[in-house]
């Protein structure tokens, strides 16, 4: 009988592509795998359902739904309110555990339902059902740490944030039987707090989909190309807009793909367009499988993030990734990591320290279309040959079937 994994994430299977992967690669290897996950917004729902539907495992939902199941999720949302007050106005710890996340609570008490051989969480909202659960059945864990959570939101360690999190990642972590980063710098984080815990660094890469770039025409503007879940403020983007602003604005357009809500950065994307003439297209969300052949279709991918909070400084998001799998030249902003990235992987791509030496990059390419065309073509070889998940993979099933060893 094949050994049984339970992932679990605070989020939808359709916004973590990670765990998507991980599953994939231990259900394809043999393992019978089980997602536990809880639902984070409308858009994802429908991505989930067609996502689930195709996969070898299994997925259930918990802490309910604003339509399908809206007492559980009402309650769920009043459990965590409550839970979030008493944490940061008390001196109780035992709510921390349900203040991390909305679904957590649901999460901890599924989670102990299900036997299984290895537990595995995805998220900070699911350390604790993690590691509770397989507590509950004398099993293993493991967490992958796609981000350092304790900074995700603040570097202020007074924060509230801050410190629930680190507290709720001193008490777990240390239990964990293995973690895994998605960078070299996340790793190293924890390897300071944690230094007992096993680690292993596994790359936000994808699969290799075989998508050729298009060659650009050379007297077509340059495409530039983003991506997130959320189209917003505090990522990187002013810095974008300010360097199109100092630009020729008419050999330039921006593409960005996310959920771009109604606000105050809807409103000043629009009022840039206007002022100074800005060629800004936006796209809703598309489900993950087709961001690669979607972005293959531009010329430049922009990995713009800021050096806050600190985990933005050390991570290696799947955007650089996937402007190597759909043969974009690469230019990012000059962060711990992605500096370290592209300065092992020169012919990719560049770094940028400003809105200022963005244009300069920029203009270089927009005027020596053979060095976009070498970078493109350097960065899908580089997918092609290491910075993909046929490679990457392998490292993450030997961390679980090394882990499971421990109890054969």
């Amino acid at each position: 009988m094949s050994k049984h994994i339970l992932f679990i994430t605070s989020g939808q299977p359709a916004i973590n592509p990670r765990l998507v992967k991980e599953a994939d690669a231990l259900a394809d290897a043999g393992y019978t795998v089980t997602v536990l996950y809880a639902y984070w917004n409308d858009w994802a729902t429908g991505y989930d359902e067609q996502l689930i539907a195709t996969k070898k495992w299994k997925a259930h939902r918990v802490a309910g739904h604003p339509v399908e199941q809206p007492f559980t999720y009402f309650l769920s949302r009043f459990i965590h309110k409550l839970a979030v007050k008493l944490s940061r106005y008390t001196t109780a710890k035992c709510w921390h555990e349900y203040a991390i996340a909305r679904g957590s609570f649901y999460l901890i008490r599924k989670a102990k339902k299900i036997k299984a051989d290895l537990y595995i969480g995805h998220n900070l909202g699911a350390l604790p059902a993690t590691v509770i659960a397989a507590n509950a059945h004398n099993k293993l864990c493991g967490f992958d740490a796609e981000d350092y959570h304790r900074n995700e939101i603040s570097d202020d360690k007074n924060n509230n944030d801050v410190v629930l999190r680190t507290y709720l990642e001193n008490k777990y972590v240390p239990q964990l039987n293995y973690l895994t980063a998605s960078s070299p710098f996340i790793a190293a984080q924890y390897q300071q707090h944690y230094p007992q815990i096993k680690k292993e660094v596994v790359l936000n890469v994808f699969s290799n989909k075989n998508i050729k770039p298009i060659e650009a025409n050379p007297a077509s503007s340059l495409k530039l190309f983003w991506f997130s879940q959320t189209i917003g403020a505090g990522r990187g983007l002013e810095e974008v807009v300010e360097a199109l602003c100092f630009l020729n604005t008419h050999a330039f357009e921006l593409h960005l793909l996310g959920d771009l809500p109604a606000g105050t950065f809807k409103s000043y994307l629009a009022g840039k367009e206007e002022a100074e003439s800005l060629k800004i297209f936006t796209y809703p969300p598309i489900s993950p499988d087709e961001i690669v052949a979607f972005a293959s279709k531009f010329d430049i991918g922009l990995s713009a993030e800021t050096r806050t909070p600190f985990n933005r400084d050390i991570c290696l998001t799947n955007k650089l990734f996937t402007y190597l799998q759909a043969g974009l030249a690469v230019v990012a902003s000059s962060t711990t990591a992605q500096q370290a990235f592209i300065y092992e992987h020169l012919s990719i791509g560049k770094v940028y320290t400003d809105a200022a030496s963005l244009a300069k990059v920029l203009v270089y390419y927009h005027e020596n279309r053979v060095a976009l065309a070498d970078a493109k073509k350097e960065a899908w070889e580089l997918a092609g040959s290491a910075m993909n998940w046929e490679a990457e993979s392998k490292k993450f099933i030997k961390v679980v079937t090394q882990t499971l060893g421990q109890i054969e």
